[in-house]
């Protein structure tokens, strides 16, 4: 069975995100789409919300299994017994961090893969940032989330920004 791990901060989830997933759920047999932690980053979501909206998000493909973990993302590929991690990639600033990820994880573990994927072309601008940004100026970010999540994330981040 071809396992992948898609690890990431989802926070909050977006559409480009589901587009990987959604592309990705084609060519393996199960998808662990991970809520992964970084101690050097502020969340504004928890864990458990961030789960919780992807697996709203992901509810149609069944498999995909969201998961949360504190453990690196090798650890947590070898768990599951994944061969393959999956990274997205919308720019060049993302490939420079990427290709140092994967280098590091290449030479503690050469048997695991990384795949870089591009978003679609219309999600290719989209990022977490951006929404929170859109929704601190007063936009509708329901065309940049998952449906059904809108209303959900834009609460949060007014709530967080006392907007």
């Amino acid at each position: 069975m071809k396992t992948a791990v898609y690890p990431g901060s989802f926070d909050p989830v977006s559409n480009g995100h589901l587009d990987i997933i959604r592309r990705i759920a084609k060519i393996f047999d199960r998808i662990y789409v991970l809520v992964s932690i970084n101690p050097s980053k502020q969340y504004l979501f928890t864990t458990g919300e961030r789960v919780e909206m992807l697996q709203h998000a992901t509810r149609d493909l069944k498999n995909v299994i969201v998961e949360s973990s504190n453990k690196l993302v090798l650890e947590f590929v070898h768990e599951k017994d994944a061969q393959v991690i999956i990274r997205g990639v919308r720019s060049f600033i993302d490939y420079q961090n990427e290709i140092t990820l994967f280098s590091f994880n290449r030479s503690i573990d050469p048997t695991v893969d990384t795949l870089f994927l591009f978003p679609s072309t219309n999600n290719l601008f989209l990022s977490s940032s951006s929404i929170k940004e859109l929704v601190m100026f007063g936009n509708d970010i329901t065309a940049f989330v998952p449906e059904g999540l809108a209303e959900r994330i834009t609460n949060k981040i007014k709530a967080y920004c006392h907007l």
